[in-house]
């Protein structure tokens, strides 16, 4: 006998509030705010650590590390103090600036999964709070750094704080837009990042010595004390985990906003308080845990994958961002390029999500990253303008795959288990953007076309893989775990 069909349950939320209505689009709007300081903590590392040449003051063909040389300096001629100058990583001890990168990635990773983990248990509103109190603090706290320890505890930290704050803040909004806007506001919620990236310029060009500069980012997390006042736990989180007499009053609040009629408003609590009983009824688990993402094999299969997809984008996004960084005399050119591109690929990441779906819209875009590569390793007679091209190319490419992840991974992972899953694709992805600088300038060393290969293959794998994660545009978000096991890659209905 066949199975019946099983119809997917109203969403709970959204049925009362709609897609998108005025009071959810600046909530969305004032979050969005938050995203700033991931472009700035990330990508800042290029001008803390700015190479200023050093030399011998005695003679500048005496080599300055050796014996020889009396009496060695840093040409200031562009930035006045960099972490090197400061904590003199020069020299023999010239790896602890890229090691210190390496601690800002591992942050983002541990931030990611810790916070990630408590916003699960104790609630979306808190752990984003405490996230950005704590990304201030440690901001201001590591542009005073007195010697190296000190400055790489910090940077850990601030690091931390923003990987988690990245990832709360993104399912804050997540849960309460529709399907109809979601993949829109979602992956536009990216586009504070490319921004953050590329006014770092800015904020550079002006304040030459690294301190300032830090600071002049840090302090930005004072405006995110009006988050206090004005950001409401996730009624979704609270409707699944059971504190059904704290979600409805959000849903009212948020429909009154909305200005839904007083008729519509009154019906809230008794149609919340039916499909809380009918998720009662079907036995589902209120609590979770990293396991669930293991357990059943679809979610198991989709985690698996996404987990590979972020590691992918990670590696070749910031890898590429590097590579083209080195392409020009101009520090400050060179990085405005590379951040400001990724807006035009976000804009258009929203137009495929929305007509193509997620999984071909993923499958495009490492598609695109990886011909991208490939010509660079491939046609060794490029001329380095064409290098240049074809690494914007694949740049391009991965901008359009990383707001898709984020949006991807929030519409497979449940309710239950949606921040710490998301928590743990981010944390694999920061192992890609820890290695990619190790990629683009050690492994060069041995062979220029070492590079743009491992990055062409990183990138055909995801695109293979991609064809294994299920389609999930138009879809509700899945609430439990049975809803997420039901998304199988080979159901298109």
């Amino acid at each position: 006998m066949e199975e019946q069909k099983k119809v997917p349950r109203p969403d709970p939320i959204i049925i009362h509030l709609g897609d998108m209505g005025r009071y959810q689009f600046l909530y969305c709007m004032l979050i969005f705010l938050s995203k700033f300081p991931s472009g700035w903590v990330t990508m800042s590392h290029i001008f803390l650590s700015a190479k200023g040449e050093y030399y011998c003051e005695s003679g500048k063909d005496v080599d300055p590390c050796t014996d020889k040389c009396k009496s060695a300096t840093f040409d200031r001629t562009i930035f006045t103090d960099t972490i090197n100058m400061s904590f003199d990583l020069s020299c023999d001890r010239f790896w602890l600036a890229s090691l210190s990168q390496s601690l800002v990635m591992g942050g983002i990773m541990s931030g990611a999964m810790i916070f990630g983990i408590l916003s699960d248990k104790y609630g979306r509103r808190i752990t984003f709070i405490i996230e950005c109190i704590v990304q201030l603090v440690f901001g201001v706290v590591a542009a005073f750094s007195v010697n190296y320890p000190m400055y790489a505890l910090f940077r850990f930290l601030h690091a931390t704080a923003t990987g988690g704050q990245m990832t709360t803040s993104f399912v804050l909004i997540m849960e309460i837009i529709g399907p109809k806007y979601r993949e829109t506001m979602n992956i536009l919620y990216q586009i504070p990042f490319n921004l953050g990236h590329a006014t770092l310029p800015l904020f550079s060009y002006f304040l030459r010595d690294w301190h300032y500069f830090y600071l002049s980012f840090s302090l930005f997390s004072i405006v995110y004390f009006i988050y206090i006042c004005v950001i409401f736990e996730s009624p979704r989180w609270l409707f699944t985990t059971g504190r059904l007499e704290e979600s409805i009053p959000i849903v009212e609040k948020i429909a009154r906003r909305n200005g839904r009629p007083p008729e519509n408003i009154e019906k809230i609590r008794p149609e919340m308080e039916a499909a809380f009983q009918q998720l009662a009824l079907s036995g589902t688990k209120k609590k979770s845990s990293i396991l669930d993402l293991f357990r059943t094999p679809n979610i198991r299969r989709n985690t698996i994958i996404m987990m590979y997809e972020w590691y992918n984008v990670c590696m070749v996004y910031y890898g590429s961002a590097q590579f083209i960084s080195t392409l020009s005399g101009n520090i400050f050119l060179n990085v405005f390029i590379s951040g400001i591109l990724g807006v035009p690929g976000t804009i258009l990441c929203v137009f495929m999500t929305k007509y193509l779906g997620r999984r071909v819209t993923m499958v495009i875009s490492n598609a695109i990253s990886a011909c991208g590569f490939l010509m660079i390793a491939c046609v060794t007679t490029l001329k380095p303008t064409m290098v240049v091209v074809f690494a914007i190319v694949g740049l391009f490419g991965a901008s359009i795959t990383f707001p898709n992840t984020y949006m991807y991974a929030g519409e497979i992972f449940p309710t239950l288990v949606r921040t710490t899953g998301m928590g743990l694709c981010s944390c694999f992805g920061r192992f890609g953007s820890m290695i990619a600088p190790f990629i683009t300038s050690d492994l060069a060393l041995y062979s220029p076309v070492i590079p743009p290969i491992v990055y062409a293959a990183i990138a055909c794998i995801g695109f293979v893989l991609t064809f294994f994660l299920p389609e999930t545009k138009g879809r509700n978000v899945p609430e439990t775990i049975e809803d997420g096991e039901a998304l199988h890659f080979r159901k298109t209905d």
